[in-house]
């Protein structure tokens, strides 16, 4: 009986307890307009909340005491106010907001766990804006990073082709990725570029420095993340923006149109955008036959952000037409011939001549490649309680195909057909005691497939990856402590792949077994694990709002990629034999990296330095024979045969952002990145001496600087009026792989460029409704090649009349771009 007693008094204690809670709602607001899915909670507690679209947020069950309402926002200074809970009440607090300057909160997503302001990163990380894009006359989408962020290069081969490199390291060593989704398209290659659409993309961040522990393996040189825009604007309406550009050195056309529509936190966007170009030209040589291209893009989004989180869907198609060049030329005039016969009939001396009307043409050579990327990803944000889940979730299938046989163009040379699937997972724990924990788990699955071809570089495989990591961050004070750890395996595989002789054409083909009748493989079968484990520790340190020093050390991780293991054909697309070596382990990188940021009333300062040591470095070599000569497999192709050693690269970036409060009209920015590759391989030194002492597609010294004034006035409608003059310079590079000619000496050079622009605006609000742009590059019209321009080694003889080989880069180029919105 006593015990039912001591029930009912339990029950009926019940409702007292429960008066022992309150509730805490309210509004973030800044000034008049709300925050919308700013965050909320109590200090001291693990009571928390993201307000809504509307900035209101509720918190209940609210223990009774006097506590610290906390409320932050990017692109916000964090604020405070003080709240008493009383046992059954609602209390109402309303929080003000104040925008903070847009250098110090500045967020980024790339390499990092969660969402984090730039300065506080302990890794190099660099932002590109839309607008910043928009300045600049671009050939494609890294052309116009390379131009915003130091100590980013680029490997080309004409003006719509760019591989990006980051301090030196590039290929599958830099991880490029779309809204999040890593992109694969054969990126070993040097003869196509990374199939995104560059007037899709609303900002660009890059990671300078091993992101390994995020990514796993290919990103051990860093990361490129192109960002599209989502949909803004009154909801319930219909907005979009077009743009159309014109650039006169190879009378490029660019055109795109965006859609957007959103309402109650369902989101819509779809855009169109095409380009075309005729050959590109420069003083010296005229136009350069073998580089005229057309692209289209289409995308289309989907998607819905409420208080739980969000979720979108987007897909993309990408379809380029891009010629072939090889650089074939009369050997007096040295205008540019074309090759029209194959094989022995095809006589190098005697190739005709280009005719004029097939150097300033839209029309698409037979010699071209034809290369579409299909890409369809998800990406799902849900908050659960004060964590939060994100993940990704993507398919994409790049087809390439090279048509190089003058007497069968629709016969492509090479046909792959590359399919990926992509996930990545991670989780965000609830901040405990100051610590903020992140896992995570991602990985790939990659089928490749031979098509109709005539030439196999790499054969039909399956590889796949898996990763997982662990990232903690925690702050004392001024100081704040990162790092982590990561585990990666990759699995390679293919079963033997025979190559015969088509009776029908006489070009090879790919057979079966019982077809071979007996003869050995082209690439006999393989199966092989990688596995290796990355680790980042890193700390900034604020000595105030405006002085930050951050340190990073990384261990970095990349697996071999399939061409520097299996590959053992011809590339036509870049006139190269590849041999790859099975018996390479993957590459380990460990790099420090140390730099200091001023954030001045009239000025932003920064330096870094930076020290990358790498165990199984992979880098080509130009193969020899016991004489030293070099092999010939296919006539008219380099034959290169990979090589795996150590290496040392290390460098500095400096930028200096001048805006004195005294001269509020005016800018001036500077920027320095410096590199230098030192190849550490102790045969290969002693065979070779001062030849082998660099290490190859190392960019020189490069500055720049832009001054530029922007009016504070307006006349009427016209806004935005700047002026701006842009110079840059690149050192001579007398540092190069000279083995076997593999690289020569580059002369230096400065590029002078000259630009301007207004805005429009319309309404009572003077909503910007157009924008004009106009450059002009290279005002001077120097004639000069890039260290990292693959066409300066396309030459077929040993001396010139003019005492220049190879091809030159683009001569003088003005562009008028015009956007709009409405």
């Amino acid at each position: 009986m006593k015990y039912v007693f001591s029930l009912i008094l339990l029950l009926c204690s019940v409702p007292g307890w429960a008066q022992l809670t309150g509730t805490v709602q309210g509004v973030v607001r800044a000034g008049s307009q709300p925050v919308a899915f700013a965050s909320v909670g109590l200090k001291g507690s693990q009571l928390g909340a993201t307000a809504d679209e509307k900035g209101e947020f509720v918190l209940t069950a609210v223990p009774v005491g006097s506590y610290r309402l906390a409320a932050s926002a990017v692109g916000f200074q964090p604020a405070e106010r003080s709240v008493t809970v009383t046992a059954g009440t609602t209390v109402t607090i309303d929080v003000s907001l104040t925008a903070a300057p847009a250098t110090l909160t500045e967020v980024v997503v790339t390499g990092v766990s969660r969402a984090t302001e730039i300065r506080k990163s302990p890794v190099s990380v660099a932002v590109l804006s839309k607008r910043e894009v928009l300045l600049n006359s671009n050939g494609n989408i890294i052309d116009a990073a390379v131009k915003g962020v130091p100590g980013l290069s680029a490997v080309t081969t004409g003006p719509n082709i760019s591989k990006p490199f980051i301090r030196g390291l590039g290929y599958n060593r830099v991880l490029t990725l779309y809204n999040g989704l890593r992109q694969e398209g054969q990126q070993w290659g040097d003869e196509h570029g990374i199939e995104i659409d560059q007037y899709d993309i609303d900002r660009i961040e890059v990671v300078k420095g091993p992101a390994s522990l995020m990514y796993g393996s290919d990103a051990v040189a860093g990361v490129i993340n192109m960002l599209p825009r989502l949909p803004t604007g009154t909801p319930g309406h219909l907005h979009g923006d077009a743009l159309t550009e014109y650039q006169t050195n190879n009378n490029l056309l660019g055109t795109s149109l965006g859609l957007t529509y959103h309402q109650r936190g369902w989101q819509y966007a779809a855009r169109g955008s095409y380009r075309l170009a005729q050959n590109y030209r420069n003083a010296l040589e005229g136009r350069v036959y073998g580089t005229a291209f057309r692209e289209l893009n289409l995308t289309g989004m989907a998607g819905v952000e409420k208080t739980w989180g969000s979720t979108h869907f987007t897909a993309t198609l990408y379809n380029n037409l891009q010629e072939i060049p090889d650089g074939s030329r009369d050997s007096l005039s040295r205008r540019f011939t074309r090759q029209v016969f194959e094989g022995e009939q095809d006589d190098i001396k005697n190739r005709p001549l280009v005719p004029a009307a097939d150097l300033s043409t839209y029309r698409i050579n037979p010699l071209h490649q034809h290369i579409q990327h299909y890409r369809l990803l998800n990406r799902t944000r849900l908050r659960l309680g004060t964590g939060e889940l994100q993940t990704l979730l993507g398919v994409q299938q790049n087809r390439r195909r090279e048509y190089n046989h003058p007497t069968a163009p629709s016969q492509p040379g090479l046909a792959v057909a590359l399919t990926t699937t992509s996930y990545d997972v991670r989780y965000a724990a609830p901040t405990w005691q100051g610590l903020e924990t992140t896992v995570g788990l991602n990985g790939m699955h990659q089928l490749n497939q031979n098509r109709n071809a005539t030439d196999f570089p790499i054969p039909d495989y399956n590889l796949t990856d898996v990763g997982g990591y662990l990232h903690l961050k925690k702050a004392w004070g001024p100081l704040e402590l990162s790092g982590g750890l990561r585990y990666d395996t990759r699995w390679l595989r293919w079963n033997d792949f025979y190559v015969g002789t088509d009776a029908r054409t006489g070009f090879a083909r790919q057979v079966s077994r019982a077809e071979a009748a007996g003869a050995e493989p082209q690439f006999g079968a393989f199966r092989t694990r990688y596995q290796g484990v990355s680790a980042s520790a890193g700390a900034t340190y604020s000595f105030s709002d405006k002085l930050l020093l951050r340190a990073n050390v990384a261990r970095g991780y990349r697996a071999p990629n399939i061409t520097e293991v299996g590959s053992n054909g011809l590339d036509p697309g870049a006139h190269i034999v590849y041999l790859g070596n099975r018996t390479f382990g993957p590459e380990f990188s460990l790099q420090e990296d140390i730099g200091l940021s001023a954030y001045l009333p009239d000025a932003e300062l920064s330096a870094s330095v930076f020290n990358n040591d790498i165990q199984n470095y992979i880098y080509q070599a130009r193969l020899t024979d016991a004489d030293g000569q070099p092999v010939v497999i296919v006539p008219g192709n380099a034959t290169y045969q990979y090589q795996q050693g150590r290496a040392r690269l290390y460098g500095t970036e400096i930028t200096a952002n001048l805006h004195p409060r005294a001269l509020p009209m005016l800018a001036f920015h500077n920027s320095l990145a410096y590199v230098t590759g030192l190849n550490k391989q102790a045969g290969l030194l002693e065979d070779h001496g001062r030849a082998a002492r660099y290490l190859p597609l190392i960019p020189p010294l490069h500055t720049r600087s832009e001054l530029r004034f922007s009016s504070q006035q307006n006349w009427r409608q016209v806004t935005g009026l700047y002026l701006r003059a842009v110079l840059d310079y690149n050192a001579p590079q007398n540092r190069f792989y000279a083995v076997d000619n593999t690289e020569t000496r580059t002369a230096g050079y400065a590029l002078l460029g000259l630009g301007a622009g207004f805005s429009l605006t319309t309404g009572p609000e003077n909503r910007e409704w157009l924008q004009v742009v106009a450059q002009m590059d290279n005002v001077l019209n120097t004639v000069y090649q890039s260290h990292l321009n693959r066409l300066k080694y396309f030459e077929y003889y040993a001396a010139s009349p003019t005492g220049r080989s190879g091809i030159f880069n683009q001569g003088r180029n003005f562009t008028l771009k015009i956007s709009t919105t409405f």
